[in-house]
């Protein structure tokens, strides 16, 4: 995950790691892996109701990695962006990837009656559908996540993978509300779920007319833990970009915790690296980790 690091800036944060700030992970689950260093602060098991953390797909295991793993295995190279930060996973998803509606929004109900007891401050959800039932504003999905927002959670959403065409951002990304977050770098050929893609990052604008996504990160062949004790994997794909964007967030908000979630989303767009294209396709622009942690002034 150095790989993707190094796209987005040298990464100095000065010393913040993201003590201090919980990011719960709606996804496959999360296997304990040591680079995670004991901060799986609790696990919920919305699937199958098992109370110790696993992941039987690996796709969230990944996901936990790159917002906060430690890069311990391997000497560090594969660190994540808050590697201090704790971690609240929630499995929502099968062995398969797969899930529910209905799932998702237990998994959310759930994070919203532990935020205070867990702190969290941040829902990582690298998880979209593209019914076209989904594809409201009014849609239970969307209706779930506005509402964790509305509690003052920062909310941040995968763009998906069904791009290059206008119109296909993956819900609940289509919330005004959420972060949703793009691939930078989609231009490269990756494998996303043993299907070779290129162009794939999902554009606005939605049904409503929103420009999305809000903002991009890289998402090409992203190093993280694997849910096998002392390895790791590379995936692809929008799932692997809006972690990255989470860890950052939190990275701030270990900075200025008094920071609501409305100030994180304009911090995000005024510190954003426009890299030129289309607004449907990068949003307000790239993520830059030092640009978002420099002094307010």
């Amino acid at each position: 995950m150095n790989h993707a690091k190094l796209q987005i800036h040298g990464l100095n944060t000065n010393g913040l790691d993201g003590r201090g700030i919980g990011v719960a992970v709606l996804d496959t689950g999360c296997f304990p892996h040591e680079d995670l260093d004991h901060r799986i602060a609790a696990f919920c098991d919305i699937v199958q109701k098992r109370p110790a953390p696993y992941d039987d797909n690996g796709h969230g295991t990944h996901v936990c990695g790159i917002i906060g793993g430690t890069g311990r295995s391997e000497e560090g190279l594969y660190c994540g962006i808050a590697p201090g930060c704790h971690l609240i996973p929630v499995k929502v998803l099968d062995r398969r990837g797969n899930g529910y509606s209905s799932d998702v929004l237990a998994g959310l109900r759930w994070i919203r009656e532990n935020r205070v007891r867990l702190n969290i401050r941040i829902v990582n959800i690298s998880v979209g559908s593209f019914c076209r039932r989904n594809m409201s504003e009014n849609s239970a999905l969307v209706r779930g996540v506005n509402a964790a927002w509305d509690d003052g959670l920062v909310v941040v959403v995968a763009a998906g993978n069904m791009g290059p065409k206008s119109g296909t951002i993956t819900t609940p990304g289509i919330s005004r509300k959420v972060i949703t977050v793009g691939c930078s770098d989609d231009h490269k050929e990756v494998n996303v779920m043993g299907n070779r893609m290129i162009d794939y990052s999902g554009r606005g604008p939605t049904n409503a007319c929103i420009c999305k996504p809000d903002i991009v990160a890289p998402g090409a062949s992203i190093i993280s833990c694997a849910n096998q004790s002392g390895k790791y994997t590379g995936k692809s794909g929008t799932s692997m970009a809006t972690p990255l964007v989470s860890g950052a967030i939190a990275l701030l908000l270990e900075k200025y915790p008094e920071m609501n979630n409305r100030d994180v989303k304009l911090h995000l767009r005024d510190r954003a690296l426009d890299i030129g294209l289309p607004k449907n396709q990068q949003g307000w622009g790239l993520l830059d980790v030092e640009r978002l942690l420099a002094d307010v002034v």
